[in-house]
């Protein structure tokens, strides 16, 4: 059980991880992570072994729920919203740019 943030945090990420607390306290092995990408991009990752035998569209609304209790110019700034097994993260284009970003021009 983790919430970590990479980088500096602002109180956009701030407020969205603590909204993701609601998922981490009924998750205890999730490993959720958060930076900001640029001015206007916030990039999330949320590695679960409870997602095995989930669909990728199904984690979504599952995150979505909460997340959408948030303002929508900071829901705007998700850019990213990984939601990946720790097995998947080897197979994962998205998660290998998380792991490795590459700089934002803005």
């Amino acid at each position: 059980m983790s919430i970590e943030v990479r980088g500096q945090s602002d109180s956009c990420i701030d407020q969205l991880l603590e909204a993701l607390r609601e998922y981490e306290d009924q998750h205890p092995a999730a490993r959720i992570e958060a930076y900001r990408q640029n001015s206007v991009s916030i990039r999330v990752r949320i590695l679960d072994p409870d997602f095995a035998g989930i669909s990728r569209g199904e984690r979504h609304e599952m995150i979505w729920r909460i997340l959408e209790r948030l303002p929508e110019d900071l829901q705007s700034q998700v850019s990213v919203l990984l939601l990946l097994t720790p097995e998947e993260t080897d197979l994962s284009f998205a998660n290998l740019e998380f792991e490795n970003p590459i700089p934002s021009g803005l």
